[in-house]
């Protein structure tokens, strides 16, 4: 059934984008300077594309600056999981330390507490 509503969604983005794609394909000419400062400064690169090409690559940018900035500012919670992660493995060490140490303890705790006394 996921895998119905999977190719069903998938097929929806790629016939919405394929949609927009056909109604954007007028060429545009996309500069890197605004003319004053490229006439100022005395060179101006400039690239012709389709418009569609131009609305993915900004959606594709920011969708990858988007995931950059989330990873860094999520990262002091990575830390703080590794360091924890860090403590439950040298406490997991050392409770099979102390199971090693003392076997009958855990077999029957009640018995032993009381063979203590």
């Amino acid at each position: 059934m996921m895998g119905y509503l999977r190719l069903g969604f998938v097929t929806l983005v790629t016939v919405v984008l394929v949609t927009i794609a056909l109604a954007n394909r007028a060429m545009i000419e996309v500069k890197l300077l605004p003319d004053a400062l490229s006439g100022l400064l005395g060179f101006n690169f400039s690239i012709t594309l389709p418009l569609f090409i131009v609305l993915g690559l900004a959606v594709a940018a920011g969708l990858l600056l988007g995931f950059v900035w989330e990873w860094f500012r999520e990262m002091s919670y990575r830390a703080e999981a590794a360091k924890l992660a860090r403590q439950n493995n040298a406490m997991r060490a050392e409770l099979d330390k102390a199971r090693k140490v003392a076997p009958s303890m855990h077999k029957d705790d009640v018995r032993a507490l009381v063979e203590t006394d």
